[in-house]
């Protein structure tokens, strides 16, 4: 056996269609072989049956080989990355990789892209030339075998992830075509100019395949070589410059190697796709490609909308592992999927599978907190997105500066960037490009580079605008992109006057030069006297003193821009930028007649917040990856500078919102001593009709978490609370003296959240408000053993909390055990006689609830004998009564836009049935005649409402 016929057994059951059948042969029973064999069969065929052992063994051994190739793959390929780990252990490529759009493409096209390609045609009509993974190595239209595949694509389209879905799916046969596949990083090959063979250079990347090596350059071995990622070699298909070479145990560079693969002189049999970015398709000699395919990203809104609903309805996408949220999680994907169908802009960025990527994290984040680690941030969030598309990317391996591709971005894209956000522009025309790209201050090679960048990363960035009569303008993917990039180039120093240009690039040559200093001054000093040598010491060590004092200045002007954006008056009754954020992505609810349409007056209230969070050491680091490097005493030094400005704005009354924001930039900041300055000159915090996610609680939590000082007030009303935010919330409000709580639809089960905290030793909660909350019957049991124990509350307001009475008997019964509370509201609660009467003698103020005139005569009665304790029932007579009833008309005023209109004009109409009864029961002719006033204002109140004027 000898030859290709070498390589000729099926292993039974291998699932390897490696080789044609040998001739089977009776096996020598002795194991012998030759002419010295003692066994009773022809000495030929002892010596087949010694051949077919041997081969056995040769391709069982490879046979195992390629299946430990497989596990390792397997393992290696699925591995996720740590911006993957927070969605729960049950995501994987197998369980939300959705395929990208592959378009077969010719070398025509990509050298002059046909003006139909856009990314909005594409979105508008169906892709035509479309070609599936498994499809790439069939025959082309000549009926040629294609053997070498070029699959390209811009930054952000998925190359990577689908090479990683490829491999995998081969490692769980999958993909039956091959029987080996060997990936290679090109950015790995590219590390080393030292020269190795073939061979060699498999084994040493998987050793072990060192079994199956030598059966390399079978017919009928069916072998796929990768080559991701091939812009990182400078590849020369020249003679001159790479000579030919078919021994796969000759040591050549890598280069040469994957020159001579391509050209089909090397291991001829192998199929080979390589990847690419566009700007490189065409360092391949055409003649050697076999088929171009470019990926188109999700150019159909349906594989938008599948994304998004595996990987958001996964289990455990929010952290539970169980499917109790199941319901929310659909809800975000029919939010989502209606935005896309309406709204063409994010459907564009959508176009890009990392931005479904990163819409997906956001929305998690926004959502599921719990599974977010502590120090996740928005901020981090976009920085670890840069990382995962951009991570030691340099823009052209053939340019000899090797400039960071982040970097370049940081300084174009986030100069125009930062003018739109000063200008409070969104849309950018050619001629804003232009202008920041600076085209006619251009070298050649730096010409070069722009003309890469504008090929395959220009278009994640930035997008053509979708809007009517703004189509030949250009927006940023996403809005807050704009912010983040705006952010980086402020922080990274890159906004300098004329003058810090000059300074910068003037002390950088002095310092390159200053270890020559010594040489020139001694031959200087042979002609000019040595008294001038100090000065011209001088001179050389003043300038980056003074070109130091620049950068201070510099560092400056970051602190004090940050502390002007962050409390513009301008944006102080906008939505906070979290539901900014959620809003940008889900969409509003309701109609929308223009729902691309942007604001006559654009926000851009993140612009400070990623300023803050850039600055953070988790983010330095992960911007060192990408090439763009904040130094530790920059950031210290700007924290500095920002302190004094930042805490004397925030002792401005500032809205809720705006508020928000704050605590938001103190979080992303992730500084721990600058946090902790901030918050303890916050001593009133109003959050109030603030919706109060699980993450806003969170941050709350956290951000107060820093400092232990106790807080005069806390203003949570109409915040959307549940029990999981009290409980989220529970150290903050144990610190705090004056706590309001109302029209949070707060039930039993929160009351017993409530009954905790009140109990709790270190409860210094004064002040209590809990009105319009459904507290009912059950949570006023909850309620009553609090007010049994607690020793700090003195007021406690359960306005229109559905106590009824036998809420309120619940309380009366445990009421006298409480030796501090001062004041007890339990209006509108509806209350009867029986019930008002047993809570009169410790009742500080009791209205609005349908209570008979005998029992208003019982209660003032009552009222002349005290019993030590201050009785104060409105509707009755009373000292200052009239002050009473401001008070009471106040609260009607206010909260009419929350209450039930018909339910309010009962209620009013009942309060001038009291007071027509209270103004009957007093003798007194100054307070029948505030009453009778009083009576007149419900009157007026009563008609506006009827008339619809109130």
């Amino acid at each position: 056996v000898g030859g290709g016929g070498f390589l000729g057994l099926e292993l039974e059951g291998a699932g390897l269609g490696l080789f044609p059948q040998v001739p089977h042969f009776p096996q020598c029973p002795w194991s012998c072989h030759g002419s010295h064999c003692s066994c009773a069969f022809p000495s030929s065929v002892c010596t087949a049956v010694f051949a077919h052992t041997l081969l056995i063994s040769v391709i069982s051994e490879a046979f195992y080989a390629i299946q430990k190739h497989r596990k390792s793959l397997s393992d290696w390929f699925s591995h996720q990355p740590n911006e993957e780990r927070q969605f729960g252990p049950s995501f994987s490529l197998d369980t939300i990789h959705v395929d990208p759009v592959i378009r077969e493409s010719s070398l025509e096209e990509i050298l002059k892209p046909s003006p139909d390609l856009t990314i909005l045609n594409q979105l508008q009509s169906p892709c035509s030339r479309t070609i599936s993974l498994q499809n790439l190595f069939d025959a082309d239209a000549c009926g040629q075998q294609v053997k070498n595949v070029v699959l390209y694509g811009t930054v952000g389209t998925g190359k990577s992830t689908l090479i990683k879905k490829m491999v995998v799916d081969w490692c769980h046969g999958r993909l039956p075509r091959f029987e080996l596949v060997i990936p290679f990083s090109c950015e790995d090959l590219s590390q080393s100019n030292v020269p190795i063979s073939l061979r060699r250079l498999i084994t040493k990347k998987y050793l072990h395949l060192k079994d199956v090596v030598p059966l390399l350059g079978s017919a009928n071995l069916k072998v796929l070589i990768i080559l991701n990622g091939m812009e990182w070699l400078n590849l020369d298909f020249q003679l001159s410059g790479t000579e030919l070479c078919c021994d796969p145990n000759e040591a050549v560079p890598p280069s040469a190697i994957v020159v001579n693969l391509l050209r089909k002189y090397l291991l001829p049999e192998a199929s080979i796709i390589v990847t690419t970015r566009p700007s490189a398709v065409r360092r391949i000699p055409s003649k050697y490609v076999g088929r171009y395919a470019e990926i188109c990203g999700f150019s159909n809104t349906n594989l938008q909308k599948q994304y998004f609903q595996m990987r958001l309805s996964q289990p455990g996408c929010d952290g539970s592992g169980s499917s109790s949220n199941s319901e929310e999680r659909d809800n975000l994907v029919e939010m989502l999927s209606r935005n896309l169908e309406r709204h063409n802009q994010i459907a564009a960025a959508c176009f890009l599978p990392s931005y479904c990527w990163l819409v997906c994290t956001t929305l998690h984040f926004l959502y599921f907190t719990k599974s977010v680690p502590p120090s996740q941030t928005l901020t981090g969030i976009y920085t670890s997105f840069l990382r995962l598309n951009f991570s030691g990317e340099i823009l052209d391996s053939t340019d000899p500066t090797n400039v960071s591709m982040m970097k370049y971005v940081a300084k174009t894209v986030g100069k125009l960037a930062h003018e739109g956000v000063m200008s409070r522009q969104t849309c950018f025309s050619d001629e804003d490009l232009e202008k920041c790209f600076e085209v006619e201050m251009k070298t050649e090679g730096e010409l070069n580079l722009l003309n890469v960048f504008r090929t395959d990363v220009f278009g994640f960035f930035l997008t053509p605008c979708v809007q009517t009569g703004k189509e030949h303008t250009f927006v940023f993917t996403i809005p807050a992109m704009q912010e983040y990039l705006a952010a980086l180039y402020v922080v990274l120093g890159e906004k300098k006057t004329l003058t810090q240009r000059v300074g910068k690039e003037v002390s950088e040559v002095i310092s390159k030069v200053s270890e020559d200093v010594t040489l020139v001054l001694s031959i200087v000093s042979k002609v000019l006297p040595l008294r001038i040598l100090p000065l011209l010491f001088g001179l050389l060590k003043m300038f980056p003193r003074f070109f130091s004092r620049l950068s201070g200045k510099d560092r400056d002007t970051i602190a004090r821009t940050m502390a002007v954006e962050m409390f513009k008056e301008e944006d102080y009754f906008n939505d906070d930028v979290l539901d900014q954020i959620n809003s940008s992505i889900l969409g509003v609810e309701g109609p929308l007649h223009y729902p691309d349409e942007a604001p006559d007056d654009e926000v851009f209230e993140l612009f400070p917040i990623f300023m803050g969070g850039l600055l953070s050491r988790r983010n330095r680091a992960l911007l060192e990856q990408l090439g763009c490097s904040i130094k530790n005493l920059a950031a210290f030094e700007i924290a500095n500078a920002m302190k004094k400005t930042m805490i004397r704005n925030s002792r401005k009354w500032l809205p809720p919102s705006e508020l928000m924001d704050y605590l938001v930039f103190l979080h992303e900041f992730q500084n721990e001593r600058f946090t902790a300055e901030a918050i303890r000159s916050l001593r009133a915090i109003n959050l109030s009709s603030v919706k109060m996610t699980p993450l806003k609680c969170s941050i709350l939590a956290s951000v107060m978490g820093t400092t232990s000082h106790e807080v005069e007030e806390l203003n949570l009303s109409s915040c959307h609370l549940d029990v999981s935010s009290l409980q989220t919330l529970f150290p903050v409000l144990l610190r705090c003296r004056k706590l309001h709580l109302q029209l949070n639809s707060l039930g039993p089960e929160a009351c017993r959240e409530i009954r905790d905290l009140l109990l709790h030793d270190k409860c210094v909660v004064s002040t209590l408000r809990l009105s319009d909350n459904p507290v009912t019957e059950q949570g006023a049991k909850y309620l009553a053993e609090a007010i049994a124990g607690n020793r700090s509350l003195t007021h406690l307001s359960l306005l229109h909390t559905s106590l009824g009475n036998q809420g309120l008997e619940v309380i009366t019964q445990h009421l006298a055990q409480n030796q501090h509370l001062k004041e007890l509201d339990v209006g509108y609660n509806s209350v009867t006689d029986e019930a008002a009467l047993g809570l009169v003698e410790v009742a500080k103020s009791l209205y609005f609830n349908d209570i008979s005139d005998e029992g208003k005569r019982a209660l003032h009665a009552l009222r002349r004998d005290r019993d030590g304790v201050q009785v104060l029932v409105f509707l009755t007579v009373g000292t200052d009564v009239s002050d009473y009833w401001a008070f009471i008309l106040s609260v009607v005023k206010k909260n009419l836009p929350n209450w039930d209109r018909e339910r309010v004009q009962q209620h009013l109409s009942l309060l001038l049935q009291d007071l027509e009864c209270s103004r009957r029961q007093t003798g007194n002719p100054w307070k029948k005649a505030k009453f009778l006033w009083v009576e007149n204002e419900v009157k007026k109140m009563l008609v506006k409402m009827q008339q619809g004027t109130l």
